[in-house]
């Protein structure tokens, strides 16, 4: 049985999916902000309350307003500590955004990026002013205008102008076990591309640089957090997370070599006959075969 709270989450994941960006007041959707976990959404949050921010290797502990920027790439998670919690939040996609010709630089953007600013102080002036312009787009969101989302965009890019002129907060500290930290989020970067679920977006992340360059840190750095936690190195992880994608494709869909060697981020269907036979002693084809 589909509960009326299913429902509205489902119908809000829907919606979001289809425009590319949503907008809401957070006392007014409490419920949609708590349920809601798409990884593919860049988010703006603009809020009051007490909480506790973790992001990547930092964490960031507050009370009163905030700015805060996530980018779907980068995990993090947020503790809410007081009893009482207000304010916007907007998500967009990076297709959405895009039509404005200025996606590119959010992955280099200071406020996006995984060793920029990503939450701000926000004073009592400046909160009334971004709390407008949240407003206008929930306004804008409800209405049949033509151009509403080249609006909506330049709201967006409004907020992020109106946040590079503010001076970033100082009171983030570095997580005690920076390694452990660093590890954990690697460990979820991971994970958050999997399943693969459709041919035409094929693995972002491949190799260990990959994944450094993701996380803004060098990549012996990255190893060596990686393999003091673990005990193996970073490459190690993501090739045994690949064949185990690698498996499940070929035994669960219908897919055919090609296809499977392009979503896994192959170049060519030999690179990953290699690559499977050599990690697991058989080439796909048998695999297959074989599970059959």
């Amino acid at each position: 049985m589909v509960t009326k709270i299913g429902r509205q989450v489902s119908e809000f994941n829907n919606e979001l999916k289809l425009k590319g960006f949503n907008v809401w007041q957070l006392e007014a959707d409490s419920q949609a902000t708590r349920i809601y976990n798409r990884k593919d959404f860049y988010k703006i949050c603009l809020t009051t309350g007490k909480s506790i921010v973790h992001y990547a290797d930092r964490s960031f502990e507050h009370e009163g307003t905030i700015l805060f920027f996530g980018n779907p790439h980068i995990p993090y998670s947020w503790e809410t500590l007081s009893t009482t919690y207000v304010g916007y939040t907007v998500l967009f996609s990076d297709g959405f955004f895009s039509a404005s010709e200025r996606s590119e630089s959010l992955q280099h953007s200071p406020l996006f990026k995984i060793g920029g600013t990503p939450i701000l102080k926000i004073d009592e002036d400046k909160r009334d002013f971004l709390s407008s312009i949240f407003l206008k787009m929930i306004e804008e969101q409800k209405s049949n205008y033509v151009y509403k989302d080249d609006l909506i965009r330049n709201y967006i890019n409004l907020i992020i102008h109106e946040a590079l002129k503010i001076q970033p907060s100082a009171n983030f500290d570095q997580h005690k076990n920076a390694a452990g930290r660093l590890t954990s989020v690697f460990f979820e970067l991971l994970e958050r591309q999997f399943p693969i679920e459709t041919t035409d977006r094929p693995l972002q992340f491949k190799t260990a640089q990959d994944y450094a360059g993701a996380l803004n840190v060098h990549a012996n750095y990255l190893n060596r957090a990686v393999k003091e936690i673990t005990g193996k190195p970073t490459t190690a992880h993501i090739t045994e997370r690949i064949i185990t994608e690698a498996k499940a494709l070929l035994q669960h869909t219908a897919w055919n070599i090609a296809e499977i060697a392009y979503a896994l981020g192959f170049e060519y269907p030999t690179y990953f006959n290699n690559f499977f036979k050599k990690m697991t002693g058989t080439n796909p084809t048998a695999f297959r075969e074989a599970s059959v």
